[in-house]
Parts: structure tokens; C-alpha cells; sequence
């Protein structure tokens, strides 16, 4: 499986790649389930951060999303806090279905974070409580 996560940073990286090729590669690793990606996806989320990459951050939440369920709220919460000037809809999907999933996890996961030092992420894990059923 890290043979096609390394494929997929390959072609975030890329300008010239197919887009529907790089989404149908995320779906596979996503359904995957191997959770041994985890640090590996979250340090390419970061990355993708830092060079203010939407689309990467976009399909690696996403990754994560599914790879990492409710425990990977924190981690979607601070990612979807850098404001990179794009809509986030998917991104923000992704963390309404977790909260939705696992309403007490995410309860506990996003609480703590509404009193960040850091007001954008507790403006979002405060935004994100809002969706508790």
C-alpha cells in the first residue's frame, strides 16, 4: 500500500496528472483501512499545508477521513482551519459524516479544541459541534 500512497504524492505533486486517475488512487488506498498510513497521510496533509495545496488537502482529508474515522477529527479540525481560500466543501463533508457517525467520540474529540490557543481551529471544532445529532 505505500507503493501507491507514494503514486498518489507523486501526482498531487503534479500538475500534468489525471485528475480522475489521482481520485480513483485515493478511493483504492482509502478503502484500504490500513491504518499504518495514518502518520504517513497526516505528514502529507501537513505538507500539503504548508505549500497552501487545497486539492491535496482535499483528497488526503479525505484519505484520512476514511482511513482514520472519528479518532481523525483533531487532525481534520487544524487541516481545515488553514484558510487556503477554497471552498473546502468536501473536506467539510467529511468531518460533518464523522461527527454524525460518532457522536459521543466526536464530542470528546472536538471539545478540548474549542478552547485552542489557536481561534481559527476553535472556530471550526466549535462549528463542527454544531452538527451533533
Amino acid at each position: 500500500m505505500t507503493d501507491l500512497l507514494t503514486r498518489l504524492t507523486e501526482m498531487l505533486d503534479d500538475l500534468d496528472a489525471d485528475v480522475d486517475e489521482t481520485i480513483d488512487l485515493a478511493d483504492e488506498i482509502a478503502a484500504s483501512g490500513d491504518a499504518g498510513l495514518l502518520p504517513r497521510l497526516q505528514a502529507e496533509l501537513d505538507r500539503a499545508l504548508t505549500e497552501r495545496n487545497a486539492y491535496a488537502r482535499e483528497l488526503l482529508g479525505g484519505v484520512v477521513a476514511a482511513i482514520g474515522g472519528p479518532d481523525a477529527l483533531p487532525t481534520l479540525i487544524r487541516a481545515s482551519a488553514v484558510d487556503l481560500g477554497d471552498d473546502q466543501d468536501g473536506l467539510a463533508t467529511e468531518i460533518v459524516d464523522l461527527v454524525q457517525a460518532d457522536p459521543k467520540a466526536a464530542r470528546d474529540l472536538l471539545q478540548p479544541l474549542t478552547e485552542d490557543d489557536d481561534l481559527s481551529v476553535a472556530n471550526r471544532a466549535d462549528w463542527a459541534l454544531r452538527f451533533l445529532p
